[in-house]
Order: C-alpha cells, then sequence, then structure tokens
C-alpha cells in the first residue's frame, strides 16, 4: 500500500492564503471627496506651497470616512506621505505636512508645525486621525 503525503509547506501556503485574502477584506474604501483636489494635494510635497492648507477643511468635513478606510486607498487619495512613522506592533503613522515650515529646507528636517496624521493598526486601516487647525489670514 503506498500512502501519498501532502507536503508540509501546502498546509503553511494555504492558511498564509487565507489570512492575506481576510486582511485585504478589512476596512473600506474610500468614497469621493466632492471639491477635494487629490492632484493639487499631491503636487503639495512637504505643504511648502501651502496648498494643502486650502484642502484640509474639506478633508475635516469627510473625517469620519477616513476611519476604517484602508491604507493603499488613502495613499491613492494623498499620494505617498511626506514621512512615515513605524510603531508598535505593525502601526503606522503617515504625516502629511500642511503649510511651509522648517520642512521646506534641504534635508527636510522634522517639523510638528501644521500636519495631517493617520495612524493605522495591524490591519492595515485608518484607526485615528488628526488634522491640524487652519485659519485663513
Amino acid at each position: 500500500m503506498l500512502l501519498q503525503t501532502v507536503p508540509y509547506s501546502l498546509p503553511r501556503f494555504v492558511g498564509c492564503f487565507l489570512l492575506a485574502v481576510l486582511l485585504s477584506n478589512c476596512g473600506h474604501a474610500l468614497p469621493d471627496f466632492p471639491g477635494f483636489d487629490s492632484v493639487a494635494w499631491r503636487k503639495d510635497a512637504y505643504g511648502c506651497q501651502s496648498q494643502r492648507a486650502t484642502l484640509v477643511p474639506i478633508l475635516e468635513k469627510h473625517r469620519n470616512e477616513l476611519y476604517g478606510a484602508r491604507l493603499n486607498d488613502v495613499t491613492a487619495l494623498l499620494g505617498h506621505p511626506d514621512e512615515e512613522e513605524l510603531g508598535e506592533q505593525s502601526d503606522k503613522v503617515y504625516v502629511y505636512y500642511v503649510a511651509a515650515g522648517q520642512q521646506c529646507t534641504p534635508g527636510h528636517p522634522r517639523s510638528t508645525r501644521s500636519r495631517v496624521l493617520l495612524r493605522s493598526g495591524a490591519t492595515g486601516t485608518i484607526t485615528e486621525v488628526i488634522l491640524p487647525v487652519v485659519t485663513s489670514k
């Protein structure tokens, strides 16, 4: 009698595949934000042209829709972050500067002034949204 065995790596592969499928279904897609100019946001790297400041009120209006959104969808809307911080247990914080500051000098030193912070958890969805208070001049 000939016994056939399943390769040891097959169950591990199937388990990883199923976990990846489950995690990819976490979160929700972002709807359109009427009036939000995603192209202008992405072109204003580090907020050095202060174009992002005019768009922050629109993000504030749609703040609740950002919660639970997938990082890939946030990146599609806002572009790659100006800075990315890695926290404990796979947490990530995306930092987008909104107004010109010391981050606009050569070398892009860090600044704590006027920035959008989006924190994601281990599932890759937004768990915290911190928006700056923008005043018009």
